[in-house]
C-alpha cells in the first residue's frame, strides 16, 4: 500500500469552541469525527495570531525560529519556504493542493509560487459552501499518487463587511451564551449566535469531506488532521497567551491510530510535523523543533512545557509565555500597561468593553497562574513570595528557550518588516 493521503482541515479562530471539547455549541460531525480519532485535549498553538501559528504547525518550528513574527499580509515571511511541510511531502512522492485559506505567504499566486503547492483550486467565493464544493470535486478525481490536501476555511473568523459578525445569519441570540470571557448582554449573545452559525458551516464542510473520502474508498488510507490556528476573535481570547488564546482543537484520524482516544498530555502544534513524519516513516528534517506525539497515545508525555509568543498582530505586542501542566508564566517585553485594543477584532462585544472603560484597565507586565487552582487564569500570582521559586524557575526556562531558539527579542525591540521595494 502506498503512503496514506493527508487532509489538513483547518479553520480560523475557533479555539476549542466545538462540541467535542464540551463547548455549548452543536457540531455533530466534529463530534462523530472525535469519536473516531485521537483528540488532543490540551493542545496549544505556538502563537495566538494567524500567520505565526500556522507557520509553527507547517514548519515544525517556533514562530520566531521560522521567521514569522506577524501576519503575512502585513509583510512577515518564513525564513525559508522550503521548510514548509509540502516540500518534505513532495520529496516523498506526494502531490499537494490548497483550497481556501493559507496565511503563510501573501501576494499573487502565493500558494503556488511562494509556498510551493502544486495547485490552488479556485472557489466561487470565500465562504464554506464554495470551499466544500471544491474539496469534494478534488477528492472525486482519480489520484495515482498520495496527496496532501489543505482545506482552509475562513470560518470562524469575523467578517466585518457582512451583516452578521461571523458571516452567517444567526439564530435567536436570546438562547445563546456569550463568549467565555464576556458578560451576558444582548450584544455578546448576538455575536456568539453568529459564531454558532459559522461553526455549523465548518461542521457541514468537514462532513462533506469525510463523506467523500468514504464514497471514494479513500477513508482507510487517509490521515485527517482537524485543527485551528488559535482562539476566538473575542476580547480576552485571540492575541492573548492564556488558554483562551493558544488553546486549540486538534484531532487526528488515520490508519493505525486509535479511535475515540482523549489525550490529556500537554502538546503543541509544533509537534504535528514530526508526528506526520513518524506516521509516514519519513526521516524528520533537521530543522524540526517539535516532538512526535505518538508516545502520548500510550499515556507517555513528550514535553514538560510548551511555549507561545506574540510579536506583531495588527500592532506590536512583544510577549512570550511558558506553560506546564501546573503553571502558566507570561512576560511582556515592552512597557505597555494598557490593553492593546488595536489587536482585538471589532465586534459588539469589544464595543461593550470599550464603552465600559476597557482602555483604562491595567495590564500586568508579568503574569503567573496556578492552573490547578486557577484553571481560568484569573488570579495573577506574579510577585507572590509563596511562589517565588516557581516564578524564578519558569522565568529561567523561558529565558533559556529564547536563547536556544535565537529569539530576536533578546536583541531589543523588533522592527516591523520593510515593505517591498523600500531600502532596509
Amino acid at each position: 500500500m502506498s503512503r496514506p493521503n493527508i487532509v489538513y482541515f483547518h479553520t480560523h479562530d475557533t479555539g476549542r469552541y466545538i462540541e467535542p471539547y464540551g463547548a455549548p455549541i452543536r457540531t455533530p460531525r466534529l463530534q462523530a469525527f472525535a469519536e473516531e480519532s485521537v483528540v488532543f485535549r490540551n493542545a496549544h498553538s505556538v502563537a495566538p495570531t494567524c500567520s505565526p501559528s500556522r507557520a509553527g504547525l507547517l514548519t515544525g518550528q517556533w514562530a520566531h525560529s521560522a521567521g514569522m513574527l506577524g501576519l503575512s499580509h502585513r509583510g512577515h515571511e518564513l525564513n525559508d519556504y522550503d521548510q514548509h511541510l509540502v516540500h518534505t511531502l513532495h520529496r516523498h512522492g506526494y502531490t499537494s493542493a490548497l483550497i481556501g485559506v493559507q496565511h503563510e505567504a501573501s501576494g499573487p499566486e502565493a500558494a503556488t509560487r511562494t509556498i510551493g503547492y502544486h495547485e490552488e483550486l479556485p472557489t466561487a467565493d470565500r465562504l464554506a459552501p464554495a470551499r466544500r464544493e471544491a474539496a469534494v470535486s478534488y477528492l472525486r478525481r482519480p489520484h495515482d499518487q498520495p496527496f496532501f490536501l489543505s482545506v482552509g476555511l475562513l470560518e470562524t473568523h469575523t467578517m466585518r463587511d457582512t451583516e452578521w459578525l461571523f458571516g452567517h445569519p444567526a439564530g435567536d441570540e436570546r438562547w445563546t451564551a456569550p463568549a467565555p470571557t464576556m458578560p451576558n448582554a444582548t450584544a455578546t449573545r448576538r455575536d456568539m449566535a453568529s459564531f454558532h452559525a459559522a461553526a455549523d458551516q465548518v461542521d457541514r464542510t468537514l462532513g462533506a469531506v469525510l463523506d467523500t473520502l468514504q464514497e471514494q474508498g479513500l477513508a482507510d488510507n487517509t490521515i485527517v488532521l482537524v485543527t485551528t490556528d488559535h482562539g476566538l476573535a473575542m476580547p480576552g481570547m485571540k492575541c492573548t497567551l492564556g488558554a483562551t488564546g493558544t488553546g486549540v482543537m486538534m484531532m487526528l484520524r488515520g490508519p493505525g491510530l486509535p479511535s475515540g482516544l482523549a489525550v490529556d498530555s500537554l502538546v503543541s502544534q509544533v509537534d504535528v510535523f514530526p508526528t506526520l513524519c513518524e506516521l509516514l516513516d519519513i526521516e524528520p528534517p533537521s530543522w524540526l523543533q517539535g516532538r512526535s506525539l505518538l508516545p502520548t497515545l500510550e499515556g507517555r508525555s513528550v514535553r514538560d512545557e510548551t511555549f507561545a509568543e506574540i510579536t506583531y498582530h495588527a500592532a506590536y505586542q512583544p510577549q512570550r509565555a511558558i506553560r506546564t501542566d501546573r503553571w502558566l508564566y507570561i512576560r511582556s517585553f515592552d512597557d505597555q500597561s494598557r490593553p492593546n485594543l488595536e489587536n482585538v477584532d471589532a465586534s459588539g462585544s469589544k464595543t461593550l468593553w470599550v464603552e465600559a472603560g476597557w482602555a483604562e484597565q491595567t495590564v500586568p507586565g508579568v503574569r503567573l497562574h496556578d492552573l490547578m487552582f486557577d484553571p481560568h487564569e484569573l488570579r495573577n500570582l506574579a510577585g507572590d513570595p509563596t511562589v517565588a521559586t516557581v516564578q524564578a524557575d519558569l522565568a529561567e526556562r523561558l529565558d533559556r528557550w529564547m536563547l536556544e531558539t535565537g529569539d530576536p527579542l533578546l536583541r531589543g525591540p523588533v522592527p516591523p518588516p520593510v515593505p517591498d521595494g523600500q531600502p532596509a
